[in-house]
């Protein structure tokens, strides 16, 4: 069906939501905005749904939501027989309102619905998941993209989530229903009188709490350690939460970052409420001007990541990178619990494959075991129930990646600001009562390894046009694979999709044992790396840069020699 068939259709099925309705009626005669809406569906892949919020099969919207909704039910009715799916939602624009969608089409399927009474974070909805043992899980949720977008994240019964293949099956089974007529709803209070949809309880959560508490490295070391903290949950999911188990663990001096505090899906103090941007943060620095914290906490939407600010050498606060405030997290957990006779034999440290270098000489030093995996939490996730397959889940310690995103402990299977802000707190404590500050600590680690900067930057495609653009850049990176970037060597290659690792200077070629991915790697002289990759969430190409120099100077002249030669050599 072309897109303005498709058009037509919906303004004369699509009469359930007013907002569509109005939409719908503004862009007629209008070809370009017709298209933008309608020239494709959006694709459910690993990363689930996400898109703008509004009318047309391109966009995030009721009919859209039932669609994969009535997909995931035929999965998961086919793959077991019955089942059980746990759903909640975030601050987003209308993310209530999918989430009771979803409950609907469900339940009418036969199927259980567990579902939140209100808002709550991320990695509650994977607990949720393994607490009543579901089959699968729905958030809703657009994590930190600007308040235009929402999205719909799947998981599978073991909290991850879904991988390659369960997000393909679920596809499948998407591309065979017809939007308006193969879905079935059914009312949202007759399903709850019937038992098919059942409200999560004020237990569940707290059991959820003393499974965070029990990642605690040095309980107790927060009372009396006089830590000051700011705290913003960017308008988002994680308020409640945060603030009850840093209450919980001793952290009594919190100060919110009132115009942030409360849910708002418009974000109208942060236009991009993600913590990996300054911007964000901008609220919080200034109140940390007047307050005078440790630290700043900055929550993102959904409550699975975490960004910080720590008080400088002069007063000022200095944003700590997701790498650096990994990195600092690897090594309080592995030397405290080395310290404290808990580390096991053979403790397992997983990062993803663009996160910092500087993790490999922690595990060296403490004798972990590093696995690298794609980027994506739910490979991390993958490496936790493989453990656990082979009953070694205590050998897991700490997983991250470079984008804020952590996870101790396996009682979830994605990463969790719940716990990493617990954990921050824990480790500013920690080197309060010895004397230094976050900003030591880190400084001290690029003193005793080497400064090891990482840099990520976006480049946007918006469109069809856009789309096309990035595939064709990928492509030509293929076919004239660059022998040098910025002067040096490319002393290794990585190419995640065709699975191949080759090694430049000797010729050995050797097979790449993780899924395949439309991923570039470049190793090059010095330690320093530049890897390249689409978003799988958002219509950008991301560049990883990683330069290993004498100082901060030195690492951010090369970072910006890296980033021009690159940027030449894809014609960006």
């Amino acid at each position: 069906m072309d897109f303005m068939s498709n058009y037509n259709l919906w303004l004369e099925k699509a009469v359930e939501d007013e907002d569509l309705i109005k939409e719908l009626k503004s862009i007629e005669g209008d070809e370009k905005e017709i298209y933008e809406r309608f020239y494709r569906s959006l694709e459910f892949g690993t990363a689930g749904l996400r898109g703008v919020i509004g009318a047309g099969t391109n966009r995030m919207n009721i009919y859209v939501v039932r669609q994969a909704t009535q997909g995931l039910a035929n999965y998961v009715l086919k793959k077991y027989g019955k089942g059980a799916v746990a759903i909640s939602h975030d601050s987003r624009i209308k993310a209530d309102l999918f989430m009771n969608e979803a409950a609907r089409v469900l339940a009418a399927n036969g199927i259980k619905v567990y579902i939140t009474t209100e808002l709550q974070p991320t990695p509650v909805l994977s607990y949720l998941v393994r607490y009543f043992k579901c089959q699968a899980g729905i958030m809703v949720t657009a994590s930190h993209n600007p308040a235009k977008y929402n999205g719909y994240k799947a998981y599978g019964e073991d909290g991850c989530q879904m991988t390659d293949v369960a997000a393909g099956a679920v596809y499948d089974e998407i591309c065979d229903i017809d939007i308006f007529n193969d879905v079935k709803t059914m009312d949202l209070f007759e399903a709850i009188d019937k038992g098919l949809v059942e409200y999560v309880t004020e237990n569940v959560y707290t059991s959820y709490l003393e499974e965070v508490k029990k990642q605690q490295v040095n309980e107790g070391v927060c009372k009396g350690a006089d830590l000051k903290v700011v705290y913003t949950p960017l308008n988002g999911c994680g308020n409640k939460l945060v603030r009850r188990i840093l209450k919980e663990i001793g952290v009594e001096d919190v100060t919110i970052v009132k115009e942030q505090e409360l849910p708002d899906g418009n974000f109208t103090t942060c236009p991009y409420p993600n913590p990996e941007i300054k911007e964000a943060l901008q609220k919080g620095l200034e109140l940390c001007e007047k307050v005078k914290p440790d630290l700043l906490l900055a929550t993102d939407p959904d409550a699975d990541r975490v960004g910080i600010a720590v008080k400088d050498y002069d007063g000022s606060y200095r944003l700590i990178t997701g790498n650096e405030d990994g990195v600092m997290l690897t090594d309080y957990i592995l030397s405290n619990r080395k310290a404290n006779g808990t580390l096991p034999e053979k403790p397992v440290v997983v990062k993803t494959i663009v996160t910092s270098k500087l993790v490999e000489k922690l595990c060296e030093k403490y004798g972990a075991e590093l696995r690298n995996v794609l980027t994506g939490f739910k490979y991390i996730g993958e490496v936790i129930l493989g453990l656990e397959k082979n009953g070694e889940e205590n050998r897991y310690m700490f997983g991250f990646e470079e984008s804020y995103g952590y996870l101790s402990g396996t009682y979830v299977r994605d990463k969790d600001a719940v716990v990493a802000s617990m954990l921050i707190c824990e480790m500013a404590a920690t080197f309060k009562k010895q004397g230094k500050t976050l900003a030591q600590v880190i400084d001290g680690l690029y003193e005793e390894f080497g400064y090891y900067m990482n840099k990520t930057f976006s480049y946007e495609f918006d469109g069809a046009e856009g789309m096309q653009k990035m595939a064709d850049i990928m492509s030509s990176l293929r076919e004239n694979a660059p022998a040098e970037i910025a002067g040096n060597k490319v002393v290794k290659t990585a190419d995640y999709k065709l699975s191949v690792e080759k090694d430049l200077v000797t010729g050995e070629e050797k097979e790449i044992n993780l899924p395949k991915s439309n991923v570039l790697q470049y190793n090059l002289e010095n330690e320093h790396m530049v890897i390249v990759r689409p978003s799988g969430t958002e219509p950008k190409i991301k560049l990883y840069l990683t330069a290993v120099g004498n100082d901060k100077d030195d690492a951010s002249n090369i970072i910006e020699q890296l980033k021009t030669s690159t940027e030449n050599i894809l014609g960006i």
